[in-house]
């Protein structure tokens, strides 16, 4: 029985979200069962705890790697488990079960003064859970590079599997364009909005929107929105705060451009989605982009 850690999903589906429900959808096997705070689907499903946390910040990062490190080998005893899987790069140490986790960027480690909390975490607690695992999925050379040059691990035990697009969500939908620039993802300092926002505004008299897609991030975005009020841009850069998986494809089908500029990825799925899409995409070529 294949025992998967789903204890970080958020209420609303991320990117994260879909790599772990679609990974598992795929997979050919016939016992799989799931710990998480929400209901996944023809999976058997236990429950964690309401007070783990699905976020990467403190307290409650901390709150499920005590969890985690505690409890997910009782039941792995429990369940009488033979393999355990984490789509994330966390798990218990020193454990003797067969561990599978998949790192998908080590971002932080590459922007410490921008990221310095989850860098602490990268580089006391994942470096720890990588050396221990029994075998490590990335989602791109990039990754695994990095894994090796800022970790110090061994490519041995580790596999580049890149991620796919959900061919049952994005597609061309042959919808007419509209005067708009989209871009899908967080609002942190590496993503590079504020060039972005730069760049739009010598377009400000060409009829022309762009649009921003994802949660809103007290830190970053209030600085964002001045930013386009200075250069005068204001009332056509549109945050759209979270947009439901389901409405993503119009949205993308619709742009004149999916526009992507971020200084690192570790794979970049918003630039593959808008490709199945017929969408043009814009981006940097830094890391695993294009």
């Amino acid at each position: 029985m294949l025992l998967t850690n789903l204890s970080f999903l958020p209420k609303n589906p991320s990117g994260l979200s879909v790599y772990a429900t679609n990974l598992l959808s795929a997979l050919d096997l016939p016992d799989i069962q799931v710990l998480s705070n929400q209901a996944i689907a023809a999976y058997p499903c236990h429950a964690v705890p309401p007070s783990i946390s699905s976020d990467f910040a403190y307290p409650g990062l901390f709150k499920r790697l005590l969890w985690t490190q505690f409890q997910i080998p009782r039941l792995y005893s429990h369940l009488q488990a033979n393999l355990f899987f984490s789509p994330i790069p966390e798990a218990p140490l020193g454990v003797k079960f067969p561990t599978i986790i998949t790192v998908h960027d080590v971002i932080p480690l590459h922007f410490p003064r921008l990221l310095s909390r989850l860098r602490l975490y990268f580089k006391y607690y994942v470096s720890q859970v990588v050396r221990a695992a029994t075998h490590v999925i990335c989602d791109s050379t990039t990754t695994a590079r990095d894994l090796k040059d800022l970790l110090g691990v061994s490519v041995r035990n580790v596999s580049v599997i890149p991620l796919a697009y959900d061919s049952s969500n994005f597609r061309c939908l042959n919808l007419p364009r509209k005067n708009y620039f989209l871009y899908v993802g967080r609002h942190d300092d590496y993503k590079n909005l504020p060039r972005l926002i730069t760049a739009f505004a010598h377009l400000k008299d060409q009829d022309l929107t762009l649009k921003i897609a994802g949660s809103i991030d007290g830190k970053n975005t209030p600085a964002l929105k001045q930013q386009a009020q200075e250069l005068g841009v204001s009332d056509c850069v549109e945050f759209l705060t979270y947009v439901p998986y389901s409405e993503l494809p119009t949205l993308i089908n619709q742009a004149i451009a999916l526009v992507f500029p971020s200084l690192w990825e570790g794979f970049g799925l918003p630039v593959l989605e808008a490709m199945a899409c017929g969408t043009p995409v814009i981006t940097s070529n830094l890391s695993s982009l294009p």
